[in-house]
């Protein structure tokens, strides 16, 4: 596993507007909304109900806290696969970040390990000009392609049916990368551990993957328009 400076990625800062998080590139006054929030301000109105029935059910001081454990949980875990994609070491010594730890070692074994042999960005943002930006967890060659690959953490393992969105993330990324890039990505792959240490793999390619860039071309365009609207 190679870290190779194939491609110049631009630096960013982050900015919040109206609540919502927006990316610098380079020093720009442009102010790109990033691929979240252009993901999250687009939501189908159901996924909204089912998030607030299950606070409901709960309770918000509940439902608070599992969302805070699995957002630092989250946090510890892609800082000890970003340092590893690195060759460097990371140590968080709270509970949460022991239990990050193994998860994170598990997607290491199966999904790195052996398959990811170049890696190009690491952390890195990715825009497409005049539309959206957003920071990949990784771009790099995982079994002889290059790919746009996604950590994630998750409470119980998932169905491929309800990570539409993670797809649709994958999707915005690799046309932000073949935009600016001239690449022509293929594929992207989600590497997921629960806190169990249930280990789940999901991979978008083809005409599943086409299909994915335009709907979040379709999610932008009412992105904006709920903006507008408010």
């Amino acid at each position: 596993m190679k870290l190779i400076r194939k491609y110049d990625y631009p630096s960013s800062t982050r900015a919040s507007i109206e609540g919502l998080r927006h990316y610098n590139i380079d020093g720009s006054i442009e102010r790109l909304p990033s691929v979240t929030t252009v993901l999250s301000g687009s939501q189908e109105q159901s996924k909204r109900d089912s998030l607030q029935r299950w606070r409901d059910k709960v309770g918000a001081a509940e439902a608070a806290k599992i969302t805070a454990e699995a957002a630092a949980r989250g946090t510890s875990m892609h800082l000890y696969l970003e340092n590893y994609c690195l060759g460097q070491g990371y140590l968080d010594m709270t509970d949460v970040g022991n239990v990050a730890k193994h998860m994170a070692e598990k997607i290491v074994d199966k999904g790195i390990d052996n398959r990811l042999t170049e890696i190009y960005g690491n952390e890195a943002t990715l825009y497409y000009p005049g539309l959206y930006a957003g920071s990949v967890d990784l771009v790099g060659q995982l079994d002889g392609k290059i790919t746009i690959i996604d950590f994630k953490q998750t409470n119980k393992p998932k169905q491929r049916e309800w990570i539409g969105d993670y797809f649709l993330q994958m999707a915005a990324y690799g046309m932000a990368h073949d935009a600016v890039y001239d690449t022509a990505i293929e594929q992207g792959v989600i590497l997921m551990c629960s806190k169990d240490l249930y280990y789940q793999e999901f991979k978008i390619e083809g005409e599943e993957y086409r299909q994915a860039k335009h709907e979040f071309l379709r999610r932008l365009d009412k992105f904006h328009n709920n903006k507008e609207k408010v």
